[in-house]
């Protein structure tokens, strides 16, 4: 619900956030059917009943509209897996609890979650919707680092850096050719035991 002191959206502003909306909507929808790579920029026009010069007007690609898509469901997944992180045992069941709903999403569909890994790594970080995304990996590693000073033995320091190492072991499985027939579960495991090793080293 909107605060009282917060004024509300002109009508202008209105209209851009529904535009907005119907894109993702339509984005994410045609995405998750047929994959990014059999998607075209005038479909999603089309479903979200809009013109091609609109529609790059919120994203200036076919690859940055899945940025805008998939950063939504990242920041579900991460909200979801910071809940459960907060009341683990142990570093390696926190740290854990946190990368199942992250490996869920990115594997929603498979090729989808590869080609968003592969912007974030190789896109314009000065385009807005892949900003987002490396905010939501810093995200992610802030928490990491949180749960590995839990008991005191890092340092702030050794903990960032274990925390970047930790979301790289991530990625790579989550992008590896190697798990593209793999279930969630196995991902999950593969990730959790390259974990146990970091966390023991």
């Amino acid at each position: 619900m909107r605060s009282p002191d917060t004024a509300p959206l002109g009508r202008r502003e209105r209209n851009k956030q529904q535009k907005l909306d119907r894109i993702t909507a339509a984005a994410d929808e045609l995405f998750g059917r047929f994959g990014v790579d059999e998607v075209t920029t005038q479909q999603i026009a089309d479903a979200a009943d809009i013109g091609t010069g609109t529609l790059f007007l919120y994203a200036r690609s076919k690859a940055e509209l899945l940025l805008l898509v998939q950063n939504t469901h990242y920041a579900e997944a991460i909200d979801a897996g910071l809940r459960a992180a907060a009341s683990a045992t142990s570093p390696l069941d926190a740290v854990m609890a946190l990368v199942e709903p992250v490996v869920e999403c990115n594997r929603r569909q498979i090729e989808n979650g590869r080609t968003y890994l592969r912007e974030l790594i190789f896109g314009d970080p000065e385009e807005p919707h892949h900003a987002v995304g490396l905010e939501l990996i810093q995200r992610v590693d802030t928490a990491y680092v949180e749960i590995l000073q839990r008991d005191g033995r890092l340092s702030a320091a050794d903990a960032a850096l274990l925390a970047r190492t930790i979301s790289a072991a991530m990625f790579v499985s989550l992008a590896s050719p190697v798990h593209l027939h793999s279930t969630n579960q196995q991902v999950y495991d593969d990730i959790r035991e390259q974990v146990r090793v970091l966390l023991r080293a």
